[in-house]
């Protein structure tokens, strides 16, 4: 266990300290959390998103101030195991993933969690995002074959939640190497159209206006349409969009949009939601890229934990998140990454300009499976 440990002001960024100070064994201490706020301290979700990890881990020694304001974080030793969790329904399911999937493949045991909340909102990424783009990129790790699974049980959708999801993983001792520099070609466009508690009819219009735009870009498009209905619908009505295009060299690129949460803000349309969809899915092919927007911090942080060898990507551009995750690497593990600007070549209308991301990865080993 390192014995140094590091202090960060303010709630912003919390989870990116909390995972990578789990992954990198240095305690951590967070003050003035909201201290100035009319109500301070953490909010509930984050409470939850604590105990959660707690669940994963053995040892794990936290401290809270009365106030809320200040967390000590002494992280204990990656368990796994099988894990239920009723998440926050402020913040999605896909809030807490986010965070197991990077966590998940150094644990003692393998994974099996069941997350309870709300499984698709505005704010997160969707279990279904989660589910078409970050389970490849886990892949290009190395992190595949048996017991690798991310399934909605039951859809929730915001605010009321009742949603159910199941994430298996196994455990792996080492991370393989990358290098992703060609994106390659579009090759089809794959989606899922949901609705609970509404019309099954919302999905098909959903549907058709989401293709009057994509069909002139790409002919090989498949929605599939998603109607949950009784216990498995959740408890609050809603619909959404998950669309994810797929190239020659297997990059998923992916976009999405969810359907105003109940007694929040102006109604949207499924025809109007269907289009800034497929608007929103033609730009992140238009920034390119080998790893998408959504899961830029999950490759960065396994190419960091892989072995003593190069690892490249190609990213279309970095988002301010990825940045600050960087900035937190640096912290954590020393971890300085080299990037380089590429600017398309003009024979070729391949969109804007990327990043090329390397880095030598730290050699982390999964101390967790030689512990008896």
């Amino acid at each position: 266990m390192a014995s140094q440990g590091l202090t960060y002001d303010g709630c912003n960024f919390f989870r990116q300290r909390l995972v990578l100070s789990t992954l990198s064994g240095k305690r951590v201490k967070i003050r003035n959390i909201r201290s100035k706020d009319d109500n301070p301290g953490l909010r509930d979700f984050e409470a939850s998103f604590i105990r959660l990890l707690d669940k994963i881990t053995n040892g794990t020694r936290i401290e809270i101030n009365q106030t809320g304001t200040v967390l000590f974080y002494q992280p204990g030793l990656l368990y796994g195991g099988v894990v239920e969790h009723e998440c926050n329904t402020q913040r999605s399911v896909g809030y807490y993933l986010e965070a197991l999937l990077m966590l998940a493949p150094f644990m003692k045991n393998p994974l099996k969690a069941v997350l309870k909340g709300v499984t698709n909102d505005p704010t997160d990424p969707s279990v279904d995002q989660l589910k078409y783009t970050s389970i490849p990129v886990m892949k290009r790790f190395g992190i595949d074959g048996e017991g690798l699974e991310l399934k909605v049980v039951k859809r929730g959708m915001a605010p009321g939640g009742g949603g159910e999801v199941l994430f298996t993983c196994p455990v792996r001792k080492t991370l393989r190497p990358i290098q992703l520099s060609e994106p390659g070609k579009i090759k089809r466009i794959r989606g899922i159209a949901y609705s609970v508690r509404v019309s099954p009819q919302m999905a098909n219009r959903i549907v058709d206006s989401a293709r009057s735009i994509l069909n002139k870009f790409i002919p090989d498009i498949y929605i599939y349409t998603d109607h949950m209905k009784g216990d498995k619908s959740g408890k609050s009505p809603g619909f959404g969009l998950t669309l994810v295009a797929e190239t020659l060299n297997g990059t998923f690129l992916s976009a999405e949009q969810v359907s105003t949460p109940q007694g929040q803000g102006d109604p949207v349309l499924p025809e109007d939601l269907g289009r800034n969809c497929a608007k929103l899915l033609l730009e992140e092919i238009y920034r390119g890229g080998c790893i998408d927007s959504a899961n830029q911090s999950l490759a960065l942080v396994y190419m960091t934990l892989g072995q003593q060898d190069v690892s490249k990507v190609l990213l279309g551009h970095l988002s301010p998140y990825t940045i600050e995750f960087l900035r937190h690497m640096r912290d954590f593990f020393q971890m300085m990454f080299k990037i380089e600007t590429q600017k398309p070549a003009e024979d070729e209308r391949k969109g804007g300009d990327k990043v090329l991301m390397t880095c030598v990865g730290a050699g982390y080993t999964n101390i967790s499976k030689s512990i008896k």
